[in-house]
C-alpha cells in the first residue's frame, strides 16, 4: 500500500482477498473504487484500501456459497444483544494460506453474544469430558476433541493437522470459546469449512463437513455443535482438524487432552 492508501492489484488477486488482507470490508472497496463489476480486475489496477475522508463504512456482508446452514435456535427477541445477522458463509476461492491466517488472527474488541446451542461434553455427547489440557502460551485456554473418532492421519509437515474417522452426520464441536473466522466452502482443498478464533494466538480450523450450523462473527462456547462430519472436497467422511498458532500449522495433539 502506497502513501496514499492505494493497493495495486497483482496477478491471482480477488477484491475478497484485497479486502481480507487490509482490514476492509469488501462492499466499501467497491464504493470507494466505484467498481461496477467487482470481479473484474486488472493487473497492475491501483485501489483505494483505506476510506476516503469523511466517508463512511457499510459494514460487513457476506455472500452466499450454497452450503446448507441451519440455525439452532430461533433469533432473539428484538432488543437483546445477538451476533451480526449474515446472509450465508462465504463462497470465494482463495488459498488457506499462513499470511491469510495471522491476518485474521489481529487483536480485536470484544465478541458478541453466543446464539446457538452449547453441548456440553461428557457422558451420552460423544466428546471426552471437558477436562482439557492446558494450552502452551493459551493465556489458560483448555481444549476438547471436536470428534469422537479415532485419528486415523497425524500431525505432518504436509498434512498440517490431523484427520478424524467418523461416519456421515456425526457432530463436530467447538474445541474451545471463540468467534467465527470463517464459515463457507471456499478455500481450496477444504470442503465445507469452519475456522475459529480463540485468541489473538490460536484458531482451529474443521474441514470436509456436511453441514455448517454457525455463521462468521458468531461467538461459540467449548463444546458447542459447529458442524457435522462430512466429505466435502474429500475422498472419505472424515473431520480434518488444524491448530494455527500465530498462523502456523502446529501438532494437535500437543494442545488436545489425552483420550
Amino acid at each position: 500500500m502506497d502513501s496514499r492508501g492505494n493497493y495495486v492489484v497483482r496477478k491471482g488477486d480477488t477484491l475478497y482477498q484485497i479486502a481480507n488482507d487490509f482490514g476492509q470490508n469488501y462492499h466499501d472497496l467497491v464504493t470507494w473504487n466505484r467498481l461496477s463489476d467487482p470481479n473484474d480486475l486488472r493487473v497492475g489496477q491501483p485501489l483505494r484500501v483505506i476510506p476516503p475522508e469523511g466517508s463512511a463504512q457499510v459494514g460487513s456482508v457476506a455472500t452466499n456459497s450454497g452450503v446448507e446452514v441451519r440455525p439452532l435456535t430461533s433469533p432473539p427477541p428484538a432488543g437483546t444483544n445477538a451476533a451480526p445477522d449474515k446472509t450465508g458463509p462465504r463462497g470465494d476461492k482463495r488459498p488457506y494460506s499462513e499470511s491469510t491466517l495471522a491476518e485474521l488472527q489481529k487483536p480485536e474488541g470484544p465478541a458478541g453474544t453466543q446464539p446457538g446451542q452449547r453441548v456440553v461434553p461428557g457422558k451420552g455427547s460423544g466428546v471426552p469430558p471437558a477436562a482439557g489440557a492446558a494450552v502452551p502460551d493459551g493465556a489458560g485456554v483448555s481444549w476438547i476433541w471436536p470428534a469422537a473418532g479415532r485419528v486415523i492421519a497425524p500431525f505432518s509437515e504436509s498434512n498440517k493437522g490431523i484427520d478424524i474417522a467418523g461416519k456421515m452426520g456425526e457432530p463436530i464441536y467447538a474445541v474451545g470459546a471463540g468467534k467465527v473466522l470463517y464459515a463457507g466452502s471456499g478455500i481450496r482443498g477444504y470442503g465445507n469449512l469452519v475456522i475459529v478464533k480463540h485468541n489473538n494466538n490460536l484458531l482451529s480450523a474443521y474441514a470436509h463437513n456436511k453441514t455448517i450450523f454457525v455463521k462468521e462473527d458468531q461467538t461459540v462456547e467449548k463444546g458447542q455443535k459447529i458442524a457435522e462430519m462430512g466429505n466435502s472436497d474429500s475422498t472419505t467422511v472424515k473431520l480434518h482438524f488444524e491448530i494455527r498458532q500465530q498462523g502456523k500449522p502446529v501438532d494437535p495433539s500437543k494442545f488436545l487432552p489425552s483420550r
